[in-house]
């Protein structure tokens, strides 16, 4: 049954599983609460938003308004403060001042029941004092001013209704007949699920030695240290490790993915278990735990937090094969099979059965999920979660999160949309997104207005730049132009970003046409990379990403995924958005064109930026630079020059 006044449509509710689950948000996101809401006839309606912490109580409630008129819609942003689970409710009731007001503000200058509608003042008036006597100072001389019958109606009216009065009775009007919906529920998870600049290295890679025969000596945690300096100078505040497990010797891929590896090839870290271990323990070759722990200890020291990856799969050499082999699948001619993606073949992999024995796999990864979290891990990449259950996800991260809400998981699942938000609402706290092919003007609007408008209650983006799987087409020119771009993109668009090591350095060459895998990929060898001669010579994108981290972390704006507007520009080459969180206004122009300058107009929606006249005084974060703008603004943007000038990222005077 509807309540006395019908409300209905309330917006953001999450259905999954035949349930409501929480809308996600962090500590004081703003959320936007909405629903139609409609009465009989045409007395005022009153609509409130309210938010209730964990406890229950009620902290909050903020007047909603009508978001267009006629449209019996209505909306108000509402701030939950701490991690937990939180709810919402709205209420609608009849709200007789507004009535008052209304009515009377034609009938007194019609002389239409003129010292009628002066009593009906008082009378409302008198009833507001006796519910709250600190407005005594406020209300009680227009209360005696309508009484006043010396006065003329019209001041007597005016007395009642001074701007002041009116404020007062927008927050704290009368409330009769009250309506209040269900409870709906948000999930505040920790900022950390929100905003991000994520970076990947390969440990073994950072440190590594060629030695005088031509072979490689893997890098290891000591070594990897000496890297954490300069990926936290660069501004990044997570750094994801891919497997740093013991890797099988079964089946053992070769470089560039061959089937004949040599004996000095170190395995793919996604290979995991072997003689010294699986998922608990860890590769040799990259130190013992007690170096683990020094690692993370000098990361958290720099600001950066480490995200361990959980890759649930198992090497041919894993202690599970012969402990828990009822975990695999068996083939009809008696082989486990391994892991397969038609043409792809994973021999060194084998894939984990989840209807074998569920309870029994569930109880295994939560015991490997808290044991990394006792070693001082908070964060966690998930390998491939869409090929395992959505259930067991739901399960897993629901354990894990009742007992530990500070950490995150973070969802590699570059799938059909279905499926990678049925990811999100079972519980990852992010997810990879099709940033990374979304390339063209069009592309990008209608993929942005999707992730912070459309699916933003469920499905937070992780807009990655490159992956050590993905060499995305546009970046196989090389031209640092188009580098700088999707870093200025991805950077400025989402609240998390991220980019995989050789990125900065330009890594460019594909393993063949048509594929957009690296050649020499490090999935499958050791890099060396010569990180101190591309500063000296500056061949190097890194003091552009400097920059680029340093707007994020100074603009509280670019944390916030909900305030994502675009802006019509006149060049199907030029894109203009731009964010906003209270007086920190930033707006965004990048040329999509990596080779030609680019000259166009820009379209700004005043209202939709907030600013109340036309022109205005924008300071260019890149170069410092100051500018008058207006709201049609002339841009030219040159990617020969350096890279800086591939976009504007400007603070707005407010």
């Amino acid at each position: 049954m509807i309540g006395r006044f019908p409300i209905v449509d309330i917006s953001p509710v999450v259905h999954f599983g035949g349930e409501i689950i929480g809308v996600k948000a962090v500590p004081f996101e703003r959320i936007t609460i909405s629903a139609v809401v409609t009465r009989e006839g045409h007395d005022a309606l009153g609509v409130h938003a309210l938010l209730f912490d964990p406890s229950g109580a009620e902290i909050q409630r903020v007047p909603m308004h009508e978001v267009w008129p006629g449209t019996d819609r209505y909306e108000a942003q509402v701030q939950p403060t701490d991690i937990g689970h939180w709810s919402f409710a709205i209420e609608a009731f009849d709200d007789p001042f507004h009535t008052w007001h209304h009515d009377s503000s034609i009938k007194i200058p019609a002389g239409i029941d003129t010292e009628l509608c002066c009593t009906i003042g008082e009378l409302l008036l008198t009833e507001a004092l006796s519910a709250d006597k600190d407005a005594k100072s406020l209300l009680a001389p227009a209360m005696k001013a309508l009484a006043n019958k010396k006065l003329s109606h019209t001041e007597r009216f005016d007395a009642a209704t001074s701007p002041e009065i009116l404020e007062y009775f927008h927050h704290h009007p009368i409330r009769r007949f009250v309506t209040t919906s269900a409870q709906l529920p948000i999930r505040v998870e920790p900022t950390r699920a929100l905003v991000g600049s994520w970076y990947e290295f390969f440990p073994r890679s950072e440190g590594a030695i060629r030695n005088s025969d031509g072979s490689i000596s893997s890098g290891t945690f000591a070594t990897a240290i000496k890297r954490l300096p300069a990926v936290a100078a660069m501004g990044f505040d997570i750094l994801y490790l891919p497997p740093i497990h013991p890797i099988g010797k079964s089946f053992r891929k070769g470089k560039n993915n061959t089937l004949n590896p040599t004996e000095s090839d170190p395995g793919v870290p996604w290979a995991i278990g072997g003689a010294a271990g699986g998922h608990d323990a860890i590769n040799p070759e990259l130190g013992t735990l007690a170096d683990f722990g020094n690692f993370v200890t000098a990361a958290k020291k720099l600001g950066l937090e480490i995200a361990l990856d959980l890759a649930l799969q198992a090497s041919p050499d894993h202690p599970w094969v012969k402990s828990n082999p009822q975990w695999f699948t068996t083939r009809p001619d008696g082989s486990i099979a391994y892991a397969e993606n038609p043409p792809k073949k994973y021999q060194d992999i084998y894939p984990i059965n989840f209807d074998n024995d569920y309870d029994g796999i569930v109880a295994e990864v939560l015991r490997i999920l808290l044991f990394w979290i006792s070693q001082g891990i908070k964060t966690f990449r998930v390998d491939n979660p869409h090929t395992k259950p959505v259930r067991f996800w739901q399960e897993v991260i629901g354990t894990i999160n009742s007992q530990n809400p500070e950490v995150v998981f973070l969802s590699e699942a570059f799938t059909r949309p279905a499926m990678m938000h049925s990811l999100g609402k079972a519980g990852f706290q992010q997810s990879y997104t099709y940033f990374t092919w979304r390339t063209s003007k069009q592309e990008i609007i209608e993929y942005g207005s999707e992730v912070s408008k459309q699916t933003s209650a469920f499905f937070r983006p992780n807009f990655w730049v490159n992956t050590p799987d993905i060499l995305p087409f546009h970046l196989q020119s090389g031209n640092p132009a188009v580098f700088a771009q999707r870093a200025v993109l991805a950077s400025t668009m989402s609240p998390s970003w991220g980019m995989y090591a050789g990125y900065e350095l330009f890594e460019h060459i594909p393993i063949r046409d048509g594929a957009e895998e690296y050649r020499d990929s490090e999935k499958y060898e050791i890099k060396i990379r010569d990180w101190d001669g591309a500063a000296k010579t500056g061949l190097t994108l890194a003091p552009f990403i400097t920059k680029l981290n340093e707007i994020r972390r100074l603009h509280p704006a670019l944390g916030q995924l909900r305030n994502l507007e675009f802006h019509h520009t006149d060049s199907d080459q030029v894109l203009a958005y731009s964010k906003r969180e209270g007086d920190d206004l930033i707006l965004v122009v990048v040329n999509l064109d990596p080779i030609r300058t680019q000259e166009t107009t820009v379209h700004w929606n005043m209202n939709a930026l907030g600013i109340p006249h036309d022109v205005f005084v924008v300071t260019d974060l890149l170069d410092g630079h100051s500018h008058s703008w207006s709201p049609h603004t002339f841009v030219r943007l040159d990617p020969a020059r350096p890279v800086g000038k591939i976009a504007h990222i400007c603070q707005v005077k407010i």
